[in-house]
């Protein structure tokens, strides 16, 4: 066995003991300790500056720059007697992880001594170099200026010993490098175009908020043999290796026992969530062996998007100390199940009432399906763009897999709610008679919290479905910054609403009461909206064939998807509900294309690379044993006998001969192939062309490795295999 093997199962052996079990916490004494929260702003603050932030929070307001300075005195003071030396505005740029640059309270006071200084500007507005930063094109590589803003609407929270400070980032002529500013944005629009629509049924309500409960799958890999294989350092996935034996088969390692030494990463792990405040709740063992699951309860989407963002750091960091890799890909290995993110989303009143759950009353239920239909029709008219949000290079693995939703955007409603919408459809356009009226109300409308009070099945192959309180969104990766779709979310629910009350507002001017109005809107929403509601099964041919017929897309690649963000109807939608200018939504495409070609391009180089100096020298070294084993046959055996026995062995030298020449070449064209991509200019063009002209070689010059790892001597093979990987 090679050393570097060796040495890593040796250390992951070592490793497996149990380490001590922490000792218990109630997590009511400690959830939110590290969090500047209400209750630390409200012990460090003066009633002035908790008023000013408690109303920037939930009305909006702009906070007042004296003000400001009073914030960061109680802000630094919380954070000193929490033990924090330093500050940083934490912020997501484009890159797809977060960002931060640390700063010291320290500050010489020129007589020798020193101070802990924190201002309110130091606290509103910070200037990193942003240079280094993708940005599409908006600036030129020499202007470095960038700007960091406080978004108080996020707590700022204690990591180590740094603060750290929730914040938007810029340009110097003001467009968005980040993932936080358009979703503020797009939060901000669902919220006043929601509150509208809501007027109809409750003149109380003043504010809509939307919600976020994220669930994060990740695969646990021991750190020693995470480190012994170049392809998962270095790309997040493995880019060869034989499927093993035994692998998730049986599905017995869904929702069994946690194995003990994962169980201690993830009780360590929420206890850090708690404290930071994170309500982490639920975690057990996903499909593929080594491969968990954490979700936390609902939140506001800006807080829960900066609260996952934080989660995956805070995992990695975790992982360190119980000798683990997080691995967030979303198909780390092949032929076992790949990670998603699923995001479930709904909209919540200032009043208390989840618009995406039925009520007690045919009014409430009402305004349930008010929003329910126009839901379903938000995601009709802007599938293209929904698609686009969930695109990746690693996501590309996983959809259309058995265990993700297909490329084909559709919702999935149920059985009983299906009737429902059939019953409305029904519905005679114009003015409904009181009897209509209270047949409508009483066995349709009426009666819908009793059919879903048992409607408890999924669809796990619907991309968009509902499961009785909200929509979930199956089909983001485990890797993904959930900004991006809930910014394209919260956008395209926002125009649909806005379009709802135009339309029920110009019935009302005509004349028609207002019940009788909304009934005749939704009417002609469920017909429209028809051809994106489906019910089976996403993974069938069949339905790859009736959604063509229908005139939904299939995009399977990134590349092309992202050419749905850049349509003249997508611009508008961003510029109309000010989420992003023209030149925000061209620079996003940009960066996107010019990231999943790089991915690709660093996926070829380390293939490239493992092929030709891991895999051929020890395929080499071994079929070398093997021709000398068949030297000293030759010598002591009669030519029969030789002939008879070392048929295997030569079969075994010419197969292994084969596989390593079709490595040589195919590594060799691919290299050729890149080169050609390299040379077009265009980005979308560059991307397209990794995609469909070096891609293929990926699969070609797998395949001949795999099967020279089931021929090589299990000694002399230099990578940790699967059945190594993915049992800890």
């Amino acid at each position: 066995m090679p050393q570097i093997r060796f040495t890593a199962l040796q250390e992951a052996q070592r490793r497996m003991a149990p380490e001590v079990e922490l000792p218990y916490t109630r997590v009511s004494e400690i959830f939110g300790e590290y969090t500047f929260n209400y209750r630390s702003m409200k012990e460090y603050m003066t009633p002035e500056a908790y008023r000013s932030v408690s109303d920037a929070v939930k009305k909006g307001t702009k906070i007042d720059r004296g003000i400001a300075d009073q914030v960061a005195t109680g802000m630094k003071a919380w954070a000193i007697n929490k033990g924090a030396t330093h500050y940083t505005h934490w912020f997501q740029p484009l890159t797809g992880a977060t960002a931060e640059k640390h700063d010291s309270f320290f500050e010489p006071t020129g007589d020798g001594q020193a101070i802990e200084k924190f201002s309110g500007g130091m606290l509103v507005q910070q200037e990193p170099d942003a240079s280094s930063f993708p940005n599409g094109g908006i600036r030129n590589t020499f202007e470095a200026r960038g700007y960091t803003a406080w978004d108080p609407t996020s707590p700022a929270f204690i990591m180590g010993r740094t603060l750290c400070i929730p914040t938007v980032f810029v340009s110097y002529t003001g467009e968005a490098l980040d993932n936080k500013t358009p979703l503020l944005r797009a939060l901000q629009s669902i919220d006043q175009a929601a509150t509208d629509v809501c007027q109809y049924f409750d003149r109380n309500v003043r504010k809509v908020t939307a919600t976020l409960g994220w669930e994060q799958e990740y695969f646990l890999v021991d750190m020693a043999l995470f480190h012994a294989r170049p392809d998962l350092k270095l790309t997040g996935r493995t880019l060869l290796g034989h499927a093993p034996a035994k692998g998730q088969q049986l599905d017995d390692h869904y929702f069994g026992s946690i194995p003990e030494r994962a169980r201690q990463f993830m009780r360590e792990l929420e206890m850090e969530s708690y404290r930071l405040g994170i309500p982490v709740k639920t975690r057990h063992n996903e499909v593929a062996p080594s491969q968990f699951e954490l979700a936390p309860v609902f939140e506001e989407a800006n807080i829960s998007v900066d609260h996952n963002s934080l989660i995956m750091d805070l995992m990695d960091k975790v992982a360190r100390r119980h000798h683990f890799k997080v691995l967030l890909h979303e198909k780390p290995y092949k032929g076992v199940n790949g990670s998603g993110k699923h995001n479930n989303w709904s909209l919540a009143t200032d009043t208390g009432v989840n618009l995406l759950a039925p009520g007690k009353t045919p009014k409430s239920n009402l305004q349930f399906l008010t929003f329910f239909i126009n839901a379903i029709m938000a995601v009709h008219n802007h599938a293209d763009l929904l698609r686009a949000s969930i695109a990746s290079a690693s996501n590309d693995h996983r959809l259309g897999a058995n265990e993700a939703p297909p490329a084909i955007i559709s919702v999935f409603i149920g059985s009983q709610l299906t009737a429902t919408l059939d019953a409305l459809e029904q519905l005679e356009k114009g003015k409904l008679s009181p009897e209509q009226k209270t047949d409508l109300k009483l066995n349709v409308v009426g009666k819908i919290p009793e059919i879903l009070l048992d409607n408890t099945d999924r669809n796990r192959t619907s991309p968009f479905a509902f499961t009785g309180n909200k929509f979930e969104l199956r089909a983001v990766g485990s890797l993904a910054n959930c900004a991006q779709p809930m910014t394209i979310l919260n956008t395209i629910m926002a125009q649909q609403l806005r379009e709802f009350k135009a339309a029920v507002d110009a019935h009302i001017a005509e004349g028609m009461k207002k019940d009788d109005a909304i009934f005749n809107v939704l009417r002609d929403y469920i017909k429209q909206s028809q051809n994106i509601r489906f019910e089976g099964d996403g993974y069938s041919d069949e339905w790859a064939a009736e959604a063509e017929k229908r005139g939904l897309s299939n995009v399977r690649t990134t590349p092309h998807a992202l050419d749905f963000y850049v349509t003249d109807s997508a611009v508008k939608l961003f510029v109309e509900n000010e989420v992003m200018n023209e030149v925000e939504v061209h620079a996003r495409h940009e960066i996107m294309l010019e990231e999943y070609k790089m991915k690709i391009q660093i996926e070829s180089r380390v293939l490239g690379d493992i092929a030709g100096n891991h895999v051929v020298p020890t395929a080499i070294n071994y079929q070398n044993k093997l021709i000398q084993n068949v030297r000293g046959l030759k010598e002591v055996l009669a030519p029969e006998v030789f002939q008879k026995v070392a048929k295997d062995q030569l079969h075994m030298i010419e197969s292994i001969s084969g596989y390593i020449s079709t490595i040589i070449a195919e590594k060799d064209a691919m290299i050729e192939e890149r080169k050609r991509c390299n040379a077009i200019e265009d980005t979308r063009e560059q991307a397209i062309a990794y995609c469909e002209k070096v891609i293929p070689y990926f699969d070609k010059i797998r395949y001949a490795c795999d099967k020279l790892e089931l021929l090589v001597d299990d000694e002399l093979w230099p990578l940790p295999k699967y059945r190594e990987l993915i049992f800890i």
